[in-house]
């Protein structure tokens, strides 16, 4: 500084980093909003709960009872996700529903799970110690299935509850809920092999199914996907209840 006066470069740099303030406080705030949706999947069982409303919309009972928590735990995990306008809630009687915010809610989720398991080693490692304790349930792969499913050689079964099936479901799909398998196995042929799914890679249900029929002399095996992995795919979905052949398609994906 000379003569009390700054320099043109000194000048230049101060308008400078005035200038670049708007700049920075634009994406600390931008950054800040996008941290929301990660403090807001930053639980087990809130990912859980985000996993189990892209099947169909629940009550907080519902929630509740499939995650094993308390109705008044499962309330708060789900205020948290409605503050990152992940989920809504509305009444029914005196029963509050919730609903994921939209379709792109059940994309973001399966696409956060894909990258979990492209990256971290530790979910196969601790999905393979899970079946190796079940026996023998290998899965059927999708290429596999959606042949075998044309050609007529498989029965398929969703054995989610009945308003997931209803909510969406592969098509030509039986909807035989876990719970009411084993007195619908005369339902089921013994010269056919079955084909079980439920809500995807972290779910049981298929894996009591398949351990269920092939207990009762049946050939069984597992389909690790969920409807979303289907979707996703760019295959159609069924919708309601079917008899016989499919009704109604929805949500093929891009």
């Amino acid at each position: 500084m000379t003569g009390g006066r700054c320099s043109s470069n000194q000048l230049n740099n101060n308008m400078s980093e005035s200038n670049a303030n708007p700049r920075r406080e634009f994406k600390d705030a931008a950054y800040g909003q996008l941290a929301r949706i990660g403090r807001a999947l930053a639980s087990p069982k809130r990912l859980e709960l985000l996993d189990l409303l892209c099947q169909t919309e629940r009550t907080v009972e519902s929630l509740a009872e499939e995650a094993g928590m308390s109705v008044a735990n499962t309330s708060q995990h789900l205020q948290v996700l409605e503050a990152a306008r992940l989920v809504e809630a509305r009444r029914n009687g005196r029963f509050v529903v919730y609903s994921l915010s939209g379709v792109l809610v059940c994309d973001f989720f399966r696409a956060y799970r894909v990258l979990a398991e492209d990256r971290l080693a530790e979910i196969e490692q601790i999905r393979r110690r899970f079946l190796e304790g079940q026996g023998d349930l290998s899965a059927v792969d999708r290429e596999t299935l959606i042949s075998r499913v044309q050609a007529r050689e498989v029965i398929v079964i969703d054995v989610r509850p009945p308003e997931e099936y209803r909510a969406g479901h592969i098509p030509g799909a039986l909807g035989v809920p876990l719970q009411h398998l084993k007195r619908r196995l005369a339902e089921l042929p013994r010269n056919k092999d079955i084909v079980a799914y439920c809500r995807g890679p972290y779910c049981v249900l298929a894996v009591d199914a398949v351990r269920l029929l092939r207990s009762q002399g049946l050939r069984a095996f597992r389909l690790d996907v969920s409807v979303n992995d289907w979707r996703a795919q760019g295959l159609p979905l069924a919708k309601g209840m079917e008899q016989g052949r499919p009704r109604t398609a929805i949500g093929r994906g891009p």
